[in-house]
């Protein structure tokens, strides 16, 4: 990878860190047009230099990045070879990727070669984090239950990702029970720059589209199809266009009492509106100093929803702050900054004499950001809380839509009635909240949201508020930090109070995964076709994604999400309508209760510590006992099940033989979907259940 046959290995330069001696290509030395370059294209341009060997990436393609400026327009695009420096995945995605794999060996060895040669080339890691689901909440066991209910369930799936973890060199798999994929990258995996002989940036490809989260570190990252991940962990480089990089200015400072997702769901709508498919989009501007690397992320995180590629924030001092706080080596952070800062990669937010060019720019001032939610049916419809009860009635009666039910004027005032477990009759109507969840690693992620719903919960309990018992509450920490830090600053109790107990480490609601509701409460918003809502703190909310039964569901902050299951309603407006009230009949508004960022900030101050980290993630390898007890085939070969409904060996090398055979033209070839806009992979094959009631059931039911 380095450069032997390199025809710039002119370019190779060494540094001392700490006594230490590293080398690196000097990517500056290609003049002044490197120094116009948005960082995120100075992030490409280093890994065609550093792995051109005009095979796989030419001179052209250094040249062709080299020369942004100009190609970015070009009509029809530019096209380059781009070697991301690692690979990541999830457990839905990652298993036909260890799978292709597995047959890839037996395939050698029935060629007489060596099977053990076959391994990722490009270091691979894979976090099991899609599986869990919301069977059980708002109880003290729903975590251990959940996750009983997970072995039973993917068992094999687990069982030959345990054995992948010991057949294959150069791939972690995390066990389950640890974290979301992103967070973990985030707080664990994540390398910046890789610091062995050869100092280089971090990049990274997943097969997960919010990948793209790890730009708020500094690092370039995005989503891609899984043959193209595989095709990456085998060596080969990725053939992408010449991106357009729009620079997004930060100016000002958000509002004491706003949030990072109020920031986010800001910048999607905007940025959605401004259109940036296929393009980078770049932070840069003072603003972005004041923003955490928490507070980034939460950000990158939501770049699918809209539309970009990547959503990146080179590194600075806070990026530097931050690894130090999440337990990174001090030794790897001096070499990180040494090298960032010779190569002209580290950023000064202060400083304008460093903003690069853009292809364009524009602004946002950060005063002007408000409390808000986005929904009901999509990412980047956001409403402003002032007014989500009157945008919640007009959606009603709107025509059947993103934003329209199409009720008629007499629908509008049905309410109904079932009898709950606990033996009480409860009435539900139009904009009644059926799930609150606080989930997905947009927010998860963020320690001044989580203990912004902390505190908030504290409030609420010491106010005499609780939560309707019918209302699925659940907390799906994005990692064994975050549980940490909740119980070390004493907000656990009061979260348990209003039913957020915790029920899993996974993604859980935000990808559908969110469990069965009460049959009573189904049947009741069926039968009287109500426009139930789940509110959560996720990133997407396209219709039938969260759950069958809620036809209308709001992202919102953690803070939110505990706001609008006090009120039990979404038809509410908090500035005149209290929450609840006092012992003493006496109301509650929400503005009594929400914290300061001041408030938020003293907290999170005191008690999210690099010994957390340490202590969460030295022993992540090691999985839960369940895991640790789990059974696996020996061997460096997979023993393939032919009774296996899940783990099948793929008929792609059957009849292989060592001479290639000519290829042979696409015949009877046929579109099989196509699609309007904004249809997603959501729609066509949730991950989370299937309502009974839909054109997928009846199709299965058929089948039996």
């Amino acid at each position: 990878m380095a450069a032997t046959n390199n025809p710039y290995s002119s370019l190779l330069k060494g540094i001392e860190v700490n006594g230490k001696q590293f080398k690196y290509f000097d990517v500056t030395a290609l003049g002044e047009k490197y120094d116009r370059l948005p960082y995120s294209v100075r992030v490409l341009l280093e890994s065609c230099v550093r792995n051109c060997d005009n095979f796989q990436v030419l001179e052209k393609d250094v040249q062709s990045v080299l020369d942004w400026e100009k190609n970015q327009t070009v009509e029809g695009g530019v096209e380059i070879s781009f070697k991301p420096a690692r690979v990541i995945l999830q457990d839905l995605t990652g298993v036909p990727a260890v799978v292709d794999f597995a047959a890839m060996r037996d395939a050698v060895k029935d060629l007489g070669g060596d099977p053990q040669k076959i391994n990722p080339i490009c270091p691979a890691d894979l976090v099991i984090d899609h599986s869990v689901q919301v069977d059980f909440a708002r109880s003290p066991d729903a975590l251990n239950k959940n996750q009983e209910l997970e072995f039973e369930r993917n068992k094999e799936r687990f069982q030959f990702l345990k054995w992948g973890a010991q057949a294959f060199d150069n791939m972690l798999i995390v066990p389950p029970g640890s974290g979301i994929v992103h967070q973990v990258n985030l707080e664990y995996l994540a390398r910046v720059v890789f610091t062995g002989d050869l100092l280089h940036p971090d990049s990274v490809v997943g097969t997960d589209s919010h990948t793209t989260m790890i730009n708020g570190l500094g690092v370039v990252g995005w989503g891609v199809g899984g043959i193209e991940a595989e095709a990456v962990m085998l060596g080969q480089a990725i053939s992408m266009l010449i991106p357009k990089v729009v620079g997004y200015k930060l100016i000002g400072e958000l509002n004491p009492l706003v949030t990072s997702t109020d920031l986010v769901l800001t910048i999607t709508k905007h940025l959605r509106a401004l259109g940036v498919v296929g393009k980078f989009v770049e932070f840069f501007g003072p603003g972005v100093f004041a923003l955490s690397i928490a507070d980034r992320a939460t950000v990158a995180n939501m770049c699918p929803e809209f539309g970009a590629t990547v959503a990146h924030f080179p590194v600075d001092e806070r990026s530097l702050q931050y690894l130090s706080q999440t337990n990174r080596a001090k030794e790897k952070i001096d070499i990180i900054e040494a090298y960032l800062r010779a190569t002209k990669q580290f950023r000064d937010y202060n400083n304008p004499e460093q903003d690069p060019i853009f292809s364009e720019v524009v602004e946002l001032d950060l005063s002007t950001v408000v409390t808000s939610v986005s929904g009901p049916k999509r990412p980047h419809d956001r409403v402003s809380v002032s007014v989500m009860q009157k945008d919640f009635q007009d959606c009603l009666t709107n025509k059947i839509g993103f934003k329209g039910y199409g009720l008629s004027p007499a629908q509008l005032s049905v309410s109904a009635s079932f009898s709950y477990s606990d033996g009480q009759t409860y009435s539900i109507t139009h904009g009644s909240v059926i799930i609150a969840a606080i989930t997905s690693c947009t927010n998860t992620s963020n320690p001044s949201v989580m203990l912004g719903a902390g505190l908030l919960a504290k409030k609420a309990v010491e106010n005499g508020l609780s939560v309707l018992p019918y209302i699925k509450t659940s907390l799906s920490p994005g990692s064994g930090v975050v549980t940490y830090y909740l119980r070390e600053s004493g907000v656990v109790p009061y979260l348990e109070k209003l039913g957020f107990d915790i029920v899993g480490y996974g993604c859980m609601t935000c990808i559908g995964n969110s469990g069965p509701i009460d049959d009573n409460i189904a049947n009741t918003i069926e039968k009287n076709e109500l426009v139930c809502c789940g509110v959560l703190s996720g990133n997407r909310n396209f219709e039938g994604r969260i759950h069958p039964n809620t036809r209308a569901n709001y992202l919102a902050s953690p803070l939110l999400v505990i706001a609008y299951a006090l009120a039990g309603t979404v038809n509410i407006d908090f500035e005149k309508q209290p929450l609840g009230t006092r012992s003493d009949g006496t109301p509650v508004f929400l503005r009594e209760i929400w914290p300061t960022r001041a408030e938020i900030q003293e907290v999170e101050t005191k008690h999210v510590i690099p010994g957390m980290f340490k202590e969460v993630y030295e022993k992540i390898e090691q999985g839960s006992p369940s895991w640790q007890a789990l059974a696996i085939p020996q061997g460096k070969l997979y023993g393939w099940d032919p009774n296996s409904t899940y783990i099948k060996k793929p008929p792609f090398f059957d009849g292989m033989t060592r001479e290639l055979k000519l290829a042979q033209g696409v015949q009877n070839a046929r579109c099989l979907l196509l699609l309007g806009d904004s249809v997603t992979t959501d729609h066509i094959s949730p991950a989370g259940s299937i309502a009974r009631n839909s054109p997928a059931a009846r199709y299965l039911a058929t089948r039996g």
